[in-house]
């Protein structure tokens, strides 16, 4: 189903505009139970902020990683999985951890870096304020438009 419609989209984007978009899909996940520390001076100690993890404890089929985007007062943090499903970007796996960790500063409502890319918290606040806004099916003519917006 997901590829049908991608390639849908992207025919009729190539059609009408002459573009062939790149393109990722990319599934964020913070809910997880794995937890990883480093050793500093003998003791261990949370990661600092940026530290991507991306081999050992990832599955060597698949393009996944773990990325410590944020920094904790107290306890141990928790970092986000990201495993990368679709990739016609032709970034790079280490661009494609920087960039995903460059966008977990782009959070208007904190000052420092979240868990997850700003996208994900904006597409969760759209996609509600939508669901409390609309009452019933939009119409057709809006469709193609950011009438949500």
């Amino acid at each position: 189903m997901f590829r049908a419609a991608k390639a849908r989209n992207f025919l009729e984007c190539k059609e009408q505009f002459g573009l062939f978009p790149k393109c990722a899909v990319v599934v964020v996940k913070k809910r997880i139970n794995n937890r990883f520390c480093s050793l500093n001076q003998g003791n261990l100690v949370n990661p600092s902020p940026g530290t991507v993890i991306d081999s050992v404890v990832t599955k060597p089929d698949l393009y996944d990683f773990f990325l410590v985007s944020q920094s904790v007062r107290q306890g141990t943090v928790t970092p986000t999985s990201y495993n990368v499903i679709w990739d016609k970007s032709g970034l790079a796996p280490d661009s494609m951890q920087s960039l995903t960790y460059k966008l977990t500063h782009l959070y208007f409502n904190w000052p420092g870096t979240i868990r997850v890319p700003a996208p994900c918290p904006y597409a969760h606040k759209l996609s509600f304020l939508v669901g409390q806004s609309l009452h019933k099916e939009p119409r057709i003519e809006l469709a193609d438009r950011l009438f949500f917006l």
